[in-house]
Formats: C-alpha cells, structure tokens, sequence
C-alpha cells in the first residue's frame, strides 16, 4: 500500500461530507456537491482529472433525453450490469440528502452516453417503482446480486428523519435509525418488496456492504438507538425461483466494528477495507483484506500505509473509493493553510507497487492521448459517515474547460436557516412549523428589494392567507426593512389629468330692436 499526497486545492466549498466518486471506464467523476448547481456546470458532475499530482475540475453534461438530478450527498451507490460477466454497467443512486436538507426517496440510473478530450455526456433516468417503496433516508446501501438468470437490487440500513407523529418541538429535525428491513428492487418490472429478517434486530447506518453473484456481507456499522458499531457480520443471500424471491439471514463470526469504513476491490475476489471510526472519538487507523471465494469470506488483518503524522493526529478524516484499488483521503488543513477551510489529500493505493506503477502509467497514457481505456471496475459506494471534504484543486487560468467556481456568487446565503433580517428568529435546533404548509423548512419568501434577497415568511408577520396570496399573484414584495425605502425611492405615478370639453356658448335670444321715435313713445307712456 502507498500513499501519495495530493497538491492543495483552492476551491473547496464544492466538496463536502457526502459526496460520491464514480467510476467509468478508468475515469472518475464526483457527485454530490455543496449547493445547488450553477450555470458552469448545470449538471453537478464534474470529471476529475488528476495530473502531476494536481486534481482538476471538468464539468460534465446530460444528454437531451435525461431527468433531472438533484445533488445528493450520502445517497447509495453500486453499479448495474446486464449480467454478472458483463462489462457494461450503469449506476444506481437511491436516497441522499438536497442541499436543502430534504432526503429523497427516487432512484436513479446513470450511464455514460460519450466521452472525449473535451466533453463527457451522461444519461440519467428516473425509475418509478411500486409495491414497498423504501422510505427516504441517507446513509445506507444498495447492491445488485445475481441468481438464476436474473438480477434485482438490495437495499438496507441508513437514517430517516423522525416520523411526524413521534416529533416534538426539541426533536423536530432529529434523525433515526430506519428500521431493519431489506427491500428488493427489481427494476424490470418496477416493484418493491420488503423482508423483516428475525437476525436483524437494530437498525444500522454507515456500514460496509459486499456483494458476490447472489450473496450479500453486511459488517460494521452504527446504530443510533444503541450508540455502538455492530461487531457482527450478516450473510444475506436471495434466491430468485420463478416464484417469489426468498431471504435468508445468517450471523457468522469474525465481523468488524467500524462505521463509516471504504471498500475498495483491488481483484476479482479481493476487496480492502480502509478508515472509519472504531468510536465516536477514535479513528480506526488498521486496514483489512476481505476474500470471497466459493461462497466463504474471509476477513484479515494487513500491513497499514505509513500514515503522516498529521493523518495519526487529526480528529476526523474523509475519503471515498475511486475504482481500482485507489482511495482518495482528505483530513483538515486547520489553520496550517492561508485558506481556513482548506485540506489536505492523498491517494491510497492497495495495490502491489508494480501494479500501481502500471497503474499511473496507463492513467498518464490515457490522460495524454484521450483514449477509451476500457476498465474492469467495481466500485462499492462511500459510507456516509465517512464522507470527503474536499477540495477541487488548483485550476489553470487558460483551461476553459475546468470548472472555477470564484465565477459564480456564493450561495452561502440561500439557505433556509439563514439570519433573514434584524429581528430573525429561526434557529434549526429550536424551529417548529408555524405555517400548515411547512413540513421541515421554514416558509421563505424574496423581497424585490435591489438584488432581492429571500426573508422567513415568519419574521415578516405574514398571515397564512397572505403568504399564499403573495405565492400565487404576480407581484412584488418587500420586506419589513425595505418596505419604507422603497416607498421613498419611488417615483410618484403621473396623474393623467382629464381634458374638460369647451362649453359650447349660450345663443342670445334675439330682441326686437327699437327704433328711436319707437323708443320715445316707448318711455312717454312709460312714466305718464
């Protein structure tokens, strides 16, 4: 095993805990980004591209005929194959949490459409499935296993928020365990079933998954009800006769306990499990080698990296698997580095020396002529406990094609549990819903005021029944702050003064005119 450091990066804010690396065809690309996506890179996968020991942001893009796919940190990951010898595969991702906060119950299914020096295209769809359909969570598992023809895919374990009917106002936005249920995916006909197993009592989180032909290992883990890593391993194994599929649960000695460990396969029947937490407070700093052969696994210890110091003494580390026997490792820089966000990365390699050699230099080959290296890659998905925070590495000024995200505005201050004004007073550990629309965020509205900024609905004393007469009209509104300044600024309307028809003038009656010897007689008899 070596490990190589990773030059500083210098955009990090789009790597967090969470994130998911995958594999295609000896090309990695991550998911699972801070923030929602922007018009750099509009789909949220970018291609790393790891160079002279300096990794590289590529944005990648959908196809036309593609879904739309949230960035989810925490989801389940594994690939898809056709069958168990086919080198074709696709990816599956189930659940994970929105930058938002909110946990997602779809899946997805992700295959690479084209690749070249320039520009990588994904197809991502959405499966609808019915029957039990696994609730939203995090931090879980899934596998495709292979019995008898057919394939369906396995999920278990992982978080869920708490049910409405059990929260309070102190636990509104606490997380439990999901119950120990294995749902059966099987995506040719887009039906779920779920198996209550009698061995499997607590619920787990974080844990390691394997997956050979139509058997699932299942070690490690935490459980939050008991606060304790699982020391067993569970065998489960699925038949799929023409009837209905079958579970079985077995408990065999030798298990590990760790949570939020990474599987990387560095052979057919090889796989290498490296970091985690052995307690909350204690990093697990020993490696392991797990074989599966003839339906027998076994578990040993082997010889650890020569770890850095500043690896030993860190408090938490990060990593994820990158395919072929690599890891990717991140731990805080602290305040060693001018950035205070910023980390330090290595790259794990558990291979042998020489297949590592071969390794980089095939990676350097395809780097250089931007040809197809067919890979023979099964990477198993990151714990979530586990995640990476990382940092995207130095970008070059004249390479258009890497993403630089100091071309975009921070969208730090988007969020829900923002301090919207003077008087703000929504607190993520306090807040309880107060509209009959909110569920888990607070009700937020944009005040038009310069840039617009968004407010809590809450803050700004909005009735409901204004607060959905705002949502559903097409105008403007703004905050207590700027509600006055706006009315100032504000140019008076012009008064459109009416034109008052001219009135037409009043015809003169016609008199008689008198003549002057008229008039003369006229008067005489006047005054006689």
């Amino acid at each position: 095993m070596s490990l190589q450091v990773v030059s500083a990066v210098s955009n990090s804010s789009l790597l967090q805990p969470g994130f998911s690396l995958l594999n295609f065809d000896g090309h990695v690309f991550f998911f699972g980004q801070k923030g929602w996506p922007k018009r750099s890179c509009p789909t949220g996968v970018f291609l790393l591209d790891i160079k002279q020991n300096e990794l590289k942001m590529k944005p990648a893009f959908f196809s036309k005929d593609s879904c739309y796919l949230p960035p989810l940190r925490y989801p389940a990951l594994c690939t898809l194959r056709g069958n168990a010898e086919s080198d074709e595969y696709q990816y599956i991702i189930h659940g994970g949490k929105t930058p938002n906060n909110d946990l997602s119950d779809k899946i997805y299914i992700m295959s690479l459409v084209s690749k070249s020096s320039k520009k990588t295209t994904f197809q991502c769809v959405e499966k609808d499935l019915g029957g039990d359909v696994p609730e939203a969570r995090y931090g879980h598992t899934i596998n495709v296993v292979h019995s008898r023809g057919k394939s369906v895919s396995v999920i278990f374990g992982g978080r869920s928020y708490t049910p409405l009917t059990q929260r309070t106002t102190e636990k509104w936005n606490s997380v439990v365990d999901c119950l120990p249920s294995v749902f059966l995916v099987d995506f040719e006909f887009g039906c779920c079933t779920s198996y209550e197993l009698p061995e499997l009592q607590d619920g787990l989180a974080f844990h390691v998954s394997i997956a050979k032909n139509d058997t699932i290992y299942i070690l490690g883990g935490h459980s939050l009800q008991n606060n304790t890593r699982s020391p067993s391993l569970y065998k489960l194994k699925i038949d799929l006769p023409l009837g209905s599929p079958s579970v079985t649960c077995t408990i065999l000695p030798g298990g590990i306990s760790v949570s939020s460990a990474i599987v990387t396969q560095t052979s057919e029947t090889e796989f290498v499990i490296v970091g985690g937490y052995q307690s909350d407070n204690q990093k697990r700093l020993v490696c392991n080698t797990i074989v599966l052969e003839d339906s027998k696994i076994e578990i040993a210890e082997r010889e650890s990296p020569d770890w850095t110091p500043d690896i030993k003494h860190c408090r938490i580390w990060f990593g994820c698997d990158m395919g072929k026997g690599s890891v990717l490792l991140g731990i805080p820089g602290a305040n060693k580095q001018l950035i205070s966000d910023a980390n330090y990365f290595y790259i794990l390699r558990c291979k042998g020396t020489e297949e590592d050699k071969e390794e980089e230099m095939a990676a350097q080959i395809c780097s250089q002529t931007s040809t197809e290296d067919p890979g023979d890659s099964t990477p198993f998905e990151d714990s979530e406990e586990f995640c990476f925070s990382a940092e995207a590495n130095r970008f070059d000024v004249d390479d258009a094609d890497t993403y630089n995200e100091d071309d975009e505005e921070d969208e730090s201050e988007t969020g829900y549990w923002i301090t919207c004004s003077a008087s703000c007073n929504v607190d993520i550990n306090t807040w309880v819903p107060f509209y009959s629309t909110e569920l888990n965020k607070p009700a937020m509205i944009l005040c038009s005021s310069g840039a617009g900024h968004w407010v809590h609905a809450q803050c700004m004393d909005l009735s409901e029944t204004m607060l959905l007469h705002l949502s559903e009209a097409n105008i403007k509104y703004f905050c207590n702050e700027h509600v006055d300044l706006n009315k100032g600024l504000q140019t008076p309307k012009k008064v459109v003064r009416l034109k008052k028809q001219p009135l037409k003038p009043l015809r003169k009656k016609a008199t008689r005119k008198l003549t002057t010897p008229a008039k003369k007689s006229f008067l005489r008899r006047l005054f006689e």
